[in-house]
């Protein structure tokens, strides 16, 4: 090679590495702004405040470690972790995210938040953003539940606008194929490990009959049951949900162990006893990457727990409002002065 080819070569290096450097650092590395650390001087107890009311909380409600993590799972899918998802629609929010057909007579534990909030404002007024207590509230639902513990990176601060819009289209719906659910976390930057792993919070709380009636009489318009439900699990779902019954009535996402955080779920989706459709296709979806997945988790529940707990530190981590960027808000459900 001649020297001057070589040069050349070694000039193409050059700018290659510096283009990779221009890219990379362009790439959000939100790690950096969140830390565990973050209220340690401000709100050192933080984290046994939140805890201590959740546990207050599931004393009398059963459901509520499911329904709090479910609101940190919508919020984060709508123009990420900011606490959008807890405004009330008033003079300042003209539409609500409660509001979007994911969420309206559906999310709950709203009150809840109110409550840790209070405590949070007792203790250390105007510091810990509703976006961090929900972050928050998620990790402590599934550790006092029997999941596992992982340390909540904080920082984030509150929105100051909701999108009812993007609740609309953005959070993953239970009808929804396999395909479209995997392009919805991709559009957040989690994978199919993210996923499946997540889906497995679904190992406790309850399901309305709506979300799912669609696999016990006529899917997808064949006027016949899904067939990848199991047959006595849908003779039991068929009477907790009569064909022209309440939509509104409950069925646990998990019939073994309906309360507690483990692996159940995926033994479930082998048995073919996957609530929604959205659960089951992660092992019934033919040459899907989601099933091996779902076989390991099966076989050892360790593997899901620090999978689980590595997804909900990357889905905490979609988007969030640091530094000056929004605000702390006084009152979760409105914006400060709104």
């Amino acid at each position: 090679m001649s020297s001057s080819s070589s040069s050349t070569t070694h000039s193409l290096a050059l700018a290659t590495t510096y283009v990779v450097v221009l890219l990379l650092l362009h790439v959000p590395n939100y790690n950096a702004q969140l830390n565990s650390t973050f209220y340690s001087t401000t709100c050192p107890n933080v984290t046994s405040i939140v805890r201590s009311a959740d546990q207050q909380a599931l004393q009398s409600d059963s459901r509520i470690g499911a329904s709090l993590i479910r609101l940190h799972f919508h919020d984060c899918f709508v123009n990420g972790c900011d606490a959008s998802i807890l405004l009330d629609k008033n003079g300042t929010i003209q539409q609500s995210e409660k509001d979007a057909a994911p969420n309206t007579n559906s999310t709950r534990g709203f009150d809840v938040v109110d409550n840790i909030k209070t405590a949070l404002e007792n203790s250390c007024p105007g510091v810990v953003s509703c976006a961090d207590l929900l972050a928050l509230a998620a990790e402590a639902s599934v550790s006092l539940s029997g999941g596992p513990s992982w340390n909540v990176l904080l920082g984030r601060r509150d929105s100051l606008t909701a999108n009812q819009a993007g609740a609309n289209t953005s959070i993953p719906s239970p009808f929804e194929s396999l395909a479209n659910i995997t392009s919805k976390f991709s559009a957040v930057g989690l994978n199919t490990n993210d996923l499946v792993a997540l889906s497995g919070a679904h190992t406790f709380g309850r399901a309305q009959c709506r979300t799912f009636s669609n696999r016990l009489y006529n899917f997808n318009g064949t006027g016949n049951p899904d067939p990848t439900l199991n047959s006595s699990y849908l003779t039991t779902l068929q009477q907790t949900c009569p064909q022209n019954g309440s939509g509104t009535a409950l069925a646990n996402l998990d019939l073994s162990t309906p309360d507690a955080f483990d692996n159940n779920y995926f033994t479930n989706l082998q048995n073919n006893q996957g609530l929604l459709q959205s659960d089951q296709e992660l092992f019934s979806t033919a040459g899907a990457a989601t099933v091996s997945i779902v076989n390991s988790f099966s076989s050892n529940q360790s593997a899901f727990f620090e999978s689980f707990a590595q997804s909900m530190i990357n889905m905490g981590n979609i988007s969030p409002l640091v530094g000056t960027s929004g605000e702390i808000r006084l009152d979760c459900k409105n914006v400060n002065g709104g």
